[in-house]
C-alpha cells in the first residue's frame, strides 16, 4: 500500500482555524498544478465505556478511537492508546457496539474535502467538523506517495515534497502551518510496510494534538 503522511494545521498563537484558511490551502494545491479528482471522507469516533453497576473499571479500556477510512469502507479501525493496540474489524462492528451499549460515542468527527493528483503524489485537503454541530474543528491534509510502501525508504522523498509544499504555502499570509507528527508505529506492533492501520494511528495522533491545541487556546 502507498505510503501516507497525515498532517494537521497548527494555528499561530492567538489564532484559530477558519474556512478562509481552508480555501487558501485548497487554492495553493491547485497553484502547484494539483488536479482535483473528487471528494473524500473519513470518520473518527471517540468512545468511552458505559459503566454498569458492580463493573470493575480496570477491566475496560478507559477510552479508544474508532476510525472509518475511504480506502476500505467495509472495515473499521480501533486505536487503543493505553494498550498500544490497533485493530482492524468489519464495519458491522459499529452496529454490534450500539446494540451492546458497552461503549458510548463521546465525540464524532468527519474529515472531509477534496483530493488532488500531482504526478505520483496524491493530496487530500479537508476540514474537521463535528457530526453533531458541523462546527469547524480543524484542517487536515493527507500526503500520499504511490510508488513506495516502505515507511523508512519514503522519508527522503516525502520530506522533500513537504518542504516544497511548505514553501508554496509560505507565499500566502496564513496564520499557521501544517505539522507532521510521526507516531512510533513499533509501539503498536506495526512493521515498516505501510498499511491502513498506520493511517488509523496517524489520525489518532492528530486527534489528540487538535484537542490539546483547542484546550491551550481556551486557557
Amino acid at each position: 500500500m502507498p505510503i501516507k503522511w497525515v498532517l494537521h494545521w497548527q494555528p499561530n498563537a492567538g489564532h484559530t482555524v477558519n474556512s478562509q484558511i481552508l480555501a487558501e490551502v485548497s487554492q495553493c494545491v491547485e497553484s502547484i498544478n494539483g488536479v482535483k479528482e473528487g471528494k473524500w471522507k473519513a470518520t473518527l469516533s471517540f468512545y468511552r465505556p458505559v459503566m454498569k453497576e458492580q463493573a470493575n473499571p480496570a477491566e475496560f479500556p478507559r477510552d479508544f478511537l474508532g476510525i472509518s477510512l475511504p480506502e476500505q469502507p467495509n472495515k473499521y479501525y480501533f486505536v487503543l492508546r493505553g494498550q498500544r493496540l490497533v485493530v482492524e474489524a468489519d464495519s458491522t462492528i459499529q452496529t454490534i457496539m450500539e446494540k451492546l451499549q458497552s461503549y458510548k460515542t463521546r465525540v464524532a468527527l468527519n474529515f472531509e474535502g477534496f483530493q488532488y493528483q500531482l504526478g505520483d503524489f496524491q493530496l487530500r485537503v479537508g476540514k474537521v467538523v463535528s457530526i453533531q454541530s458541523e462546527s469547524l474543528r480543524g484542517i487536515v491534509m493527507e500526503m500520499e506517495y504511490k510508488p513506495i510502501s516502505s515507511w523508512e525508504k519514503s522519508h527522503k522523498i516525502m520530506g522533500e515534497f513537504f518542504d516544497i509544499w511548505q514553501e508554496a504555502l509560505s507565499k500566502r499570509p496564513l496564520p499557521g502551518h501544517f505539522v507532521h507528527m510521526e507516531p512510533n508505529f513499533g509501539e503498536f506492533g506495526l512493521s515498516g510496510q505501510y498499511t491502513l492501520q498506520h493511517t488509523a494511528v496517524q489520525y489518532a495522533t492528530i486527534m489528540l494534538q487538535m484537542i490539546a491545541t483547542a484546550q491551550s487556546v481556551r486557557n
